[in-house]
């Protein structure tokens, strides 16, 4: 039942585009089987080639080919008329990138020797379509996931109370927050050029907490509707804006992507076991991926790079030895944390600009348009609702809000439950925004 309401679920988007999950699927459930049978070294690395060649290639054609093919054909000819490259007029499959790395890490767990194959191809097809986590992850191991599909799962009071309020936590800060300040972020960023440095700042600003609350409350109603059929998974964000560095911030944002490079291609270039030129440069590829996974776009790959380059920066400037940081005062506690902050919001300016150029006019425009009128105005609610949220995730750094409302007093956590209704019924909007990720 699972399964069908699965693949139903995804066919809602694209029909055809259920038969690219479905071929995924069978080519790891098997080359897993053939992985698991062979002693041979060779044919073992022949069938986890066979893998990551169809899954890699699938995310090739459909996400990378027209990006790589158009800057290929700007290297070789300098002045085209014809093109060298067919261009592919293919729209991008939802959740490509969290499924593909998904099947990815359960071929590689059993190449690896971490994970037995799964004999079951039903139980395999449902790992890689779990509807809650299939088109924005959070990306699930198969020693996690699968093992709670093969259990018998019962209706319980318990799971529907967790994971009902996860889902309004989850559509309230998707619906009131990230929402309501899209329109603004939207509105500056198609025409920064005619506002105020200090109008394209507060664009900056919102922007950050846009994504976050985007995004965290996609993770927060994925992790609902999965706890209602009582089965766990990943928690994915932990307050990442309070982080001290970039470092404690990739331990907090999108951390089952995090995990995921570190344990797929981090550990496998050498890790931090390598000399110091090689460390570097393990680290810089494992950044410049990430930002190139979110899209085949230069502006993603800056955007990976920066984070690259600041987290190296953090390290170098560590003090050698000192594997705690020492006392330091509240002033510079807080410091820490808007500087990373900071860079956060300036690396996001290339996260959502459409290209490089754009990138360059909004960060010229941000220092260079004092002189500019414009009106840009943000509704008193719009503040309101974003500092609540602000104080509401400090409050949730070490906790989730399931269990963070679960201690509370019935009627204050009903009268919390009856601010988020409002917050959805009053000030949700009726204007159509879909989750940010949905795109990668």
């Amino acid at each position: 039942m699972l399964l069908g309401a699965s693949y139903f679920f995804y066919m809602s988007w694209k029909v055809e585009y259920a038969l690219l999950i479905m071929f995924s699927t069978v080519v790891d459930f098997f080359a897993a089987q053939f992985i698991a049978a062979s002693q041979a070294k060779l044919k073992r690395k022949l069938w986890l080639s066979a893998s990551l060649i169809t899954n890699l290639g699938l995310l090739g054609v459909f996400k990378y080919y027209n990006f790589f093919s158009s800057e290929l054909e700007s290297l070789l000819v300098e002045h085209n008329t014809e093109s060298l490259f067919p261009v592919l007029s293919l729209a991008l499959p939802v959740g490509i990138s969290f499924y593909t790395f998904q099947t990815l890490s359960y071929t590689l767990d059993v190449y690896y020797g971490r994970q037995q194959p799964e004999k079951d191809i039903g139980v395999f097809a449902l790992y890689v379509s779990f509807f809650p986590q299939l088109v924005a992850g959070p990306i699930e191991r198969f020693s996690h996931l699968g093992k709670q599909l093969k259990q018998h799962h019962f209706l319980d009071y318990k799971n529907i109370a967790q994971g009902g309020r996860l889902v309004l936590f989850g559509l309230f800060i998707k619906m009131s927050i990230a929402d309501n300040l899209s329109d603004y972020v939207d509105q500056v960023y198609a025409s920064h050029a005619d506002y105020h440095s200090l109008s394209i700042a507060t664009a900056a600003f919102f922007y950050s907490f846009q994504i976050y609350a985007d995004f965290y409350g996609y993770s927060l109603i994925a992790v609902g509707a999965a706890k209602l059929l009582g089965i766990d998974i990943i928690d994915n964000f932990k307050s990442p804006y309070f982080a001290s560095s970039i470092t404690e911030f990739w331990k907090r944002w999108h951390i089952s992507l995090t995990t995921w490079f570190r344990e797929y291609l981090y550990l496998p270039l050498g890790g931090n076991r390598v000399r110091q030129n090689r460390w570097i440069f393990n680290i810089l590829v494992v950044f410049v991926i990430s930002g190139l996974w979110h899209g085949a776009n230069w502006t993603f790959i800056i955007w990976g790079t920066i984070h690259g380059l600041v987290y190296l920066l953090e390290r170098f400037l560590r003090s050698p030895g000192k594997k705690s940081e020492p006392v330091r005062p509240v002033w510079l506690f807080w410091l820490n944390r808007i500087k990373t902050f900071t860079i956060v919001t300036i690396a996001w300016v290339f996260f959502r600009a459409e290209d490089l150029a754009h990138a360059k006019d909004f960060l010229s425009s941000l220092i260079n348009n004092y002189d500019v009128q414009d009106s840009f105005a943000v509704k008193p609610q719009v503040w309101i609702l974003l500092l609540l949220f602000i104080v509401m995730d400090y409050v949730l750094r070490n906790t989730r809000f399931d269990r963070w409302i679960d201690n509370k007093a019935l009627g204050a956590r009903w009268s919390v439950y009856a601010l988020m209704l409002f917050g959805l019924m009053a000030l949700g909007g009726v204007t159509n925004h879909p989750f940010i990720y949905f795109q990668f």
